[in-house]
């Protein structure tokens, strides 16, 4: 039998998902766990001369700490991502015609996704990462096909501007990845073993 992560009680403990974000949130409902969401309220910014898995990881870790801070009986997740293609990094587009000029730019390419998750208990407690990269690639896309794409998903708030877990994959000639869904966001198959180690009844 594989020796808790945590000395802690966990499950008896308030589970805490340190993001606002629908995507995640969906993710996570499909553990069944009950769960908070408590946004983490911090500086996304990159750092000088730091890489995006380096970014990735830092604010996942960096989520996970304010949000411990205000909670610190409670386990706390966080998650982040961070896409680059070219030595270029893509955040959410924000609106309609910037998710237009992300699709013109990347269409053909390959593109990183780099998404960090971490678990943390109270402020001070052990901490568990992981970093799950996924490298997917566009097909060559006509402005046509970009904006009726557009049009029809509303991709603003996606990094790289495509939703893989609606009809943007269709916009894809490939993904690979050890995890389907760290491109939607938070990689559930690194968090079942994290919360598993830590107590929790998965299946």
């Amino acid at each position: 039998m594989t020796a808790p992560l945590f000395a802690y009680s966990v499950p008896t403990q308030p589970l805490i998902l340190a993001s606002t974000s629908p995507f995640r949130k969906a993710l996570l409902d499909r553990l069944g766990l009950p769960f908070d969401i408590v946004a983490p309220d911090i500086d996304e910014s990159a750092q000088a001369d730091e890489s995006p898995s380096m970014q990735a990881s830092r604010l996942a870790r960096t989520k996970a700490a304010a949000v411990s801070l205000r909670h610190p009986t409670a386990c706390v997740i966080g998650s982040d991502q961070v896409a680059h293609s070219g030595g270029r990094r893509y955040g959410k587009p924000g609106s309609l015609s910037r998710a237009i000029e992300q699709l013109l730019e990347l269409s053909g390419r390959e593109v990183m996704f780099e998404t960090a998750v971490c678990l943390a208990f109270g402020q001070h407690g052990p901490k568990h990462e992981a970093l799950v990269p996924t490298t997917l690639k566009f097909r060559q896309l006509s402005l046509a096909e970009i904006e009726r794409y557009v049009d029809r998903d509303d991709p603003i708030g996606c990094a790289g501007a495509a939703k893989s877990e609606s009809l943007g994959i269709a916009l894809l000639e490939w993904v690979r990845s050890d995890d389907p869904t760290a491109l939607i966001g938070l990689p559930l198959i690194a968090l079942s073993t994290m919360l598993r180690q830590a107590g929790y009844v998965l299946p």
